[in-house]
């Protein structure tokens, strides 16, 4: 059966950072791809905005630029691009200070009954002042929204302070955090295994499952991101929002639907069961290194001071950790977390090992079986493998072998997979809040997170170095090993 595409109904996007990287790179092209599917009415508009002195016509294209470097050839219909690009206009504006605002308010005039979106891709500073023109100027509506990016705070006091000065504009039902990796295919395809299939959920917890592993792995170094990246680190850029998402969609328990609310609820409940790291806990269970200079498949590679040229940062490009959920179904399974920079591959996955059975009737024949396992491949290659032990073919003993049931989404789905922000984008017009963490959400994970800083605070020389190209630090391998398992790491493509 072909995948229905409907039409959404008509929106104003205003996005601020019109100009930025991330514009360029995913909300441009997000927004065309939709066009391009017929998803788009006639009427929804893209108002451009951003400090930077530009015309229309200007705006135009850049944004056709865009559209030419990072959309395949073979989607870039002449007519779609031109379609497209004439829904664009731009206005200057200062995020904090009044010129330009009332230029925006005049643009945004005769649309007064659509959905409005504002979409903050700017640094977290300028959310609340972007935030407070907003409502000054009048320019919230009963249909309006805002998108802000992450990272959402450095911490949980001051995302507090962020939710707060968003909070005085937005209510929180208007309110869209954004994690791309929530948009992923095969992200929503774990709620799919585990609530449409009767398969996996009677084995979905402690009795049967040893432990689980995520692991997001990057090749590239910091690349343009040094001065942002070096604020943030592998901790606040990585595990406090993405990781503990994908930690969220594999713990949490069956939600009563599939409203926003609901499935967010049970989100909570797994951020709220996290148990607190104490001062032996960071010593064991956490460890946060540094790339040093090494190779790559491009050759050799700077280290992260170099790449940063500050020869005294402390700023973490590695983490690995174990967490523990305290309730009834996950009670003594590990959560093995590790990310990091300049690793030997490119991968996110989420493994999930389970148990040995509980007697081998082969032992004599065949020795030991290993245990089953479901690997979940966010990227590079979205799909599903499920590991299993089969007779080999031929006449003579019993001989196993381990394979994979292999499903891979660009061979199961031979059409074009929409790119998370596309999806997302489109859930934000439609008002659907299910992919989107909410503020209490937000502040759970900071909970669990704030101790590790702190004591990193105290404790700045347990960074450990790293050779690029490399799994990373040492310790990371005994982090695992002491528990007596192993990283899985995937084959190479």
């Amino acid at each position: 059966m072909a995948t229905r595409i409907v039409q959404v109904e008509p929106f104003d996007l205003v996005v601020f950072g019109a100009t930025g990287d991330l514009s360029q790179r995913k909300i441009l092209p997000a927004l065309y791809h939709r066009d391009q599917q017929e998803q788009l009415p006639p009427e929804a508009r893209l108002i451009g905005t951003s400090r930077r002195a530009m015309s229309d016509e200007e705006f135009r294209s850049f944004a056709r630029a865009a559209i030419e470097k990072f959309v395949e050839p073979e989607f870039r219909t002449p007519a779609v691009v031109d379609r497209f690009i004439a829904r664009l206009s731009y206005v200057q504006a200062e995020a904090s200070q009044e010129e330009g605002w009332p230029m925006l308010e005049k643009a945004l005039s005769s649309g007064k009954d659509h959905a409005r979106i504002f979409y903050l891709a700017v640094g977290p500073d300028l959310f609340g002042p972007i935030c407070e023109r907003v409502g000054r100027h009048g320019l919230v509506t009963p249909l309006s929204r805002v998108v802000v990016e992450k990272p959402v705070g450095r911490d949980g006091a001051s995302a507090d302070a962020l939710n707060d000065a968003i909070g005085k504009v937005f209510p929180e039902p208007s309110i869209y955090r954004i994690d791309h990796y929530l948009g992923k295919e095969t992200v929503q395809n774990l709620m799919a295994l585990r609530f449409a299939n009767a398969l996996f959920e009677p084995l979905w917890n402690g009795s049967h499952i040893d432990h689980v592993q995520i692991t997001v792995a990057e090749t590239l170094g910091v690349e343009g991101r040094a001065g942002y990246y070096d604020t943030s680190g592998a901790i606040r850029d990585m595990v406090q929002n993405h990781i503990l998402q994908l930690v969220c969609l594999v713990a949490m328990e069956p939600p009563s639907s599939m409203e926003a609310d609901a499935v967010r609820d049970e989100k909570l409940k797994v951020l709220k069961s996290l148990k607190p790291l104490t001062n032996t806990d960071f010593e064991n269970h956490v460890v946060r290194g540094q790339y040093g200079a090494g190779s790559s498949a491009e050759g050799a590679v700077n280290s992260y001071l170099s790449d940063l040229g500050n020869s005294d940062s402390k700023t973490e490009t590695f983490v690995a950790l174990k967490a523990e959920i305290g309730n009834w179904r996950w009670s003594n399974v590990p959560f093995y977390l590790r990310t990091g920079k300049r690793l030997p591959q490119r991968s996110s996955e989420i493994v999930i090992q389970f148990k040995n059975v509980p007697y081998n009737v082969f032992m004599q024949t065949t020795g030991h079986l290993q245990p089953n396992r479901l690997v979940i491949r966010l990227q590079p290659d979205e799909g599903v493998k499920l590991w299993l032990s089969v007779k080999e073919p031929g006449p003579g003993s019993l001989r196993f072998k381990y394979v994979p049931l292999d499903m891979n989404f660009a061979e199961a789905f031979t059409k074009r997979q929409p790119e998370a922000y596309e999806r997302l984008i489109m859930d934000v017009v439609r008002g659907d809040q299910t992919l989107f963490m909410r503020r209490d959400e937000v502040a759970a994970a900071w909970r669990f997170i704030d101790p590790i800083l702190d004591y990193w605070k105290e404790n700045v020389d347990d960074l450990k170095l790293y050779q690029s190209g490399t799994w990373g630090p040492t310790a990371a391998v005994a982090l695992i090993e002491r528990d007596g398992r192993t990283w899985y790491e995937a084959p190479q493509q």
